[in-house]
């Protein structure tokens, strides 16, 4: 057998500098079915990736494509910078099976106030499950940080849906359906910051484009995490808005008042089928390998960075999802 074609399965398999090359990419990542792969699996996917990058033969592997196939599998359970396996529930791929239950939950059950306090708890419950598999590199998280972005997250969103659904109880229904949007993306601007606190007061590490350590930015940090929670909005956007649209037709045409108990079904399947594409859609609007300009840094860092590297235009950092 002739030997594997070498390629830099450190970087995507796709264009990265494109959005189509990104969604491409990040259809990959969070493929639902990678969460089915046993540990058996996914550790011997780890190793044709560790033996393909140390230059040695990969007698599993019969083609590159099969190469690349471990990767991505290995790329879905393992973190890009510690290497270590995600817990399950907050790996990428689980993002649509998750979130199409959630979803499909808080929309179904949008009036009542105990079924609204529910949802919302177990979205963030979720989100801070996400958030801590998800953060970038290997900055600690204490466990003081893990309860208080949890209760502000989860009481944020509480207060927001509460009082959005009293102030549009008298308004049209479709407005009606679309307070857990609202309360999702407010959640989201809180549990994310204080999920990642630790790399805006630290800052996270700044490479050049050999992935050689340049510094350390807090500046990058800000950048970084306002992007993932722009991308997270983005992701509950298409089921959150599309859901109450479809639902307030069935609901005029009278097919849910014949048909009351295909109201959570019909939702959550719904919403299951608009995250196959809104998930990885959503993470593909920014890069995860993000770039700064030196230019845009901290004074200090700037400096440091110019004196080493002059001519450096750009470092890069991982944003995290």
């Amino acid at each position: 057998m002739s030997p594997l074609p070498r390629v830099n399965i450190d970087e995507p398999k796709y264009d990265q500098n494109t959005y189509i090359g990104r969604a491409k990419h990040f259809f990959l990542v969070t493929n639902p079915l990678n969460v089915l792969a046993s540990s058996a699996k996914l550790e011997e996917a780890r190793q044709i990736v560790l033996k393909y990058r140390a230059g040695k033969d990969v007698p599993e592997c019969q083609t590159i494509d099969d190469v690349w196939r471990a990767k991505y599998l290995y790329d879905s359970a393992f973190h890009p910078e510690t290497g270590e396996k995600q817990i399950v529930f907050g790996r990428m791929s689980a993002q649509m099976p998750m979130n199409t239950v959630i979803t499909g939950g808080m929309m179904a059950f949008y009036k009542s106030t105990g079924a609204v306090v529910f949802w919302q708890w177990f979205n963030q419950t979720y989100n801070a499950v996400v958030n801590y598999t998800n953060r970038s590199g290997t900055t600690p998280i204490s466990q003081q940080q893990l309860v208080t972005s949890y209760c502000l997250a989860t009481g944020g969103a509480l207060a927001t849906a509460l009082s959005l659904n009293k102030a549009v109880r008298n308004m049209n229904p479709l407005l009606g359906r679309l307070v857990p949007l609202v309360a999702v993306a407010a959640a989201n601007c809180i549990n994310i910051p204080c999920m990642r606190m630790q790399e805006l007061r630290n800052g996270v590490v700044l490479l050049d484009e050999n992935n050689t350590e340049m510094g350390v930015s807090k500046k990058a940090a800000a950048v970084g995490i306002s992007a993932v929670i722009l991308s997270r909005i983005a992701m509950a956007i298409p089921g959150m808005t599309l859901t109450p649209i479809l639902m307030n037709n069935l609901e005029k045409r009278g097919f849910l008042a014949r048909f009351p108990r295909s109201n959570a079904p019909i939702q959550t399947l719904f919403c299951g089928f608009v995250l196959i594409f809104a998930t990885p859609l959503g993470c593909a609007f920014f890069k995860q390998r993000a770039g700064i300009k030196v230019d845009n840094l901290e004074t200090e860092v700037r400096d440091s960075i110019k004196q080493k590297r002059p001519e450096l235009d750009t470092v890069w950092f991982n944003k995290g999802l």
